[in-house]
């Protein structure tokens, strides 16, 4: 942890950490002087933490596995601005810091689009007695993709999953980074998700990499094609 906060807070700057915490922010942290430290111990003790910037705009959540939860329904959250990615150099060091934080905690996927539309293709509403619900339409990566959003950023699981219909992708929309990650991003800025540009380069890109891979909204059916996982989400050798 200390050392995803270092990259997060001194080598990245994501931005200007004031408040930490779990249920409640109610920790403050000195902008002049960031001590990780007492932010780490909090990690330890709650197994859980937020950390965010003076207004609500900029936080990072960080949520561990816990007993009993899915095998790989950890996640690392980070919400910023929309403005951010209007820029071209902001979105050049998002995807070579997402990768280098993807090496850092060995997780094989990664996610990067609107809020909206990140929760209406991962959950959806359901019927319980006499109200409704929200539900996971996949409990984690292990049950295969809910979709594609803005940034999806593919480790070797993934990248063995798909194969050659990888290199079908057209080249604008597919991006190496490394030996053993590939962006695969459907269109140029995050506010394109939902506009029926967005939404058709989606289904072309989904089409041509498997639809078996994915989640099927319409008819609700988890995807028949998944990635072959060890206990840490890395490949089966």
């Amino acid at each position: 942890m200390g050392e995803i906060l270092e990259l997060v807070f001194h080598t990245y700057r994501w931005f200007d950490p004031r408040r930490y915490g779990s249920a409640s922010l109610a920790n403050t942290i000195d902008s002049n002087h960031v001590d990780l430290a007492p932010i780490v111990a909090h990690y330890e003790d709650h197994n859980s933490l937020c950390v965010a910037a003076k207004t609500d705009r900029d936080f990072i959540w960080f949520s561990p596995i816990l007993p009993g939860s899915p095998p790989y329904a950890g996640e690392i959250s980070w919400m910023t601005s929309t403005t951010s990615a209007a820029k071209a150099s902001w979105r050049a060091s998002h995807a070579t810091q997402v990768a280098e934080l993807m090496h850092l905690v060995g997780s094989p996927l990664a996610k990067s689009g609107l809020e909206e539309d990140l929760d209406r293709k991962t959950r959806r509403w359901v019927l319980d007695g006499t109200s409704e619900k929200r539900v996971l339409n996949l409990r984690d990566y292990s049950e295969g993709l809910p979709g594609l959003v803005w940034r999806n950023f593919y480790g070797p699981p993934f990248i063995r999953m798909f194969g050659e219909r990888l290199d079908a992708l057209p080249s604008e929309c597919r991006k190496p980074l490394g030996e053993d990650l590939v962006l695969v991003q459907p269109y140029e800025l995050p506010t394109e998700a939902g506009t029926e540009a967005g939404m058709t380069r989606e289904r072309e890109l989904i089409s041509l990499l498997g639809p078996e891979c994915f989640y099927d909204h319409e008819r609700r059916t988890l995807p028949t094609r998944r990635p072959v996982l060890d206990s840490l989400g890395q490949p089966v050798h």
